[in-house]
């Protein structure tokens, strides 16, 4: 009778947990960057994208103008996933999808604090930001952020841990992925071992 309730509490509790994403094993995706050239993809806006020592970085100066990187292959359910370093204040992101939805990356220029992995639409939604960020970032260091677009749900991984999610029907034709260098500051953001596979 006792192993019977335990096996009866054990399965309410898991029925009462919170659904969990599934995160897709790397292996699965497909490198988006050959580690040597921009091949596939196109820059929007001044000369500040390289390829060094098999990292993708971007880079500005004294200009602070802003730029963007995009693939040339469009996606919409789609899981893209990279490693990326910075140093200092930066404000950068990946992006998906048209309408355009953005995975901050970097201080925000409004709120002024740091609003890694939170999503951007035009604003910042309280339900979509990356609040437990903080705990799992390593500064000055590679990170590795996935980000999953299926349907109407986006979902982003940090260093293997859930910390975001956004909900809406708004963002819903296919778009190629975008990496950003926002213009009013000097930057450097760097990019790695890109991957991404359509769902």
């Amino acid at each position: 009778m006792r192993s019977i309730t335990k096996s009866v509490v054990t399965a309410a509790f898991l029925l009462a947990m919170p659904a969990v994403a599934e995160v897709p094993p790397t292996a699965s995706l497909n490198s988006i960057f050959n580690g040597k050239d921009l091949t596939g993809w196109k820059v929007v806006g001044g000369p500040y994208w390289k390829v060094f020592d098999g990292t993708i970085v971007g880079e500005n100066d004294t200009e602070k103008k802003g730029s963007m990187l995009y693939t040339e292959q469009s996606y919409g359910n789609v899981v893209v996933e990279g490693e990326v370093r910075f140093s200092g204040e930066i404000d950068s992101g990946i992006m998906l999808r048209k309408p355009e939805v953005q995975v901050q990356i970097g201080v925000s220029r409004s709120l002024k604090k740091d609003m890694t992995c939170s999503f951007y639409t035009g604003k910042y939604p309280e339900e979509a930001q990356a609040r437990r960020a903080a705990e799992f970032l390593k500064p000055d260091d590679w990170n590795r952020i996935r980000v999953e677009a299926k349907d109407d749900t986006f979902t982003v991984w940090l260093n293997g841990e859930r910390v975001s999610q956004l909900t809406s029907d708004k963002y819903r034709e296919p778009a190629p992925i975008g990496l950003q260098i926002l213009p009013g500051l000097v930057m450097k953001v760097e990019f790695r071992n890109l991957r991404a596979k359509a769902l």
